[in-house]
Formats: structure tokens, C-alpha cells, sequence
């Protein structure tokens, strides 16, 4: 099971994730913030800085609950650019 290892906040709602397979990706979380769901407050920037890592790397999480797993995040989106 793939586990987040660290994560780092970058502009217009990209994060950089590190996982414990030694590869890390920059994954653009605009697309899973949609208008009038249970995410969508995600969108004020400083609610979206509120971002976690769950403490056995299975995630990352904020505070109204929405979580994504490291799954998702590491085999089924795209990178939207190479990390520096």
C-alpha cells in the first residue's frame, strides 16, 4: 500500500506529494473541488492551507473531513508538471 510521505503547498491549489515509493508528482486539486459540493470551501486559499497528511501517510485530509487517499493521488491523476 502506497503511503504520502510529505506534501508541499504550491500556487493555484497544486500540491507536490512524496510518496514511499520513492516518486513524487504535483497533482492540481482544482479538479476535485466542485461548486455547491461538500468540498467546495476548499477554494477560499486559506482553508485549502489547512491541509494535513493522515499520521500513517493513507492520506491527506481537512477539516470539514474531505479526504483523498494516496491511491487516488499517486496512480490515478495525471502530473500536471515535473517537480523542480
Amino acid at each position: 500500500m502506497i503511503k504520502i510521505t510529505k506534501i508541499e503547498l504550491l500556487d493555484n491549489y497544486l500540491i507536490h506529494f512524496f510518496f514511499d515509493d520513492n516518486t513524487d508528482k504535483v497533482i492540481d486539486l482544482n479538479n476535485f473541488i466542485k461548486p455547491g459540493t461538500f468540498n467546495e470551501e476548499l477554494k477560499n486559499r486559506k482553508y485549502f492551507e489547512q491541509v494535513k497528511i493522515y499520521n500513517n501517510g493513507r492520506g491527506i485530509y481537512w477539516p470539514n473531513g474531505y479526504d483523498l487517499c494516496p491511491d487516488t493521488l499517486r496512480y490515478y491523476t495525471e502530473t500536471v508538471k515535473e517537480p523542480a
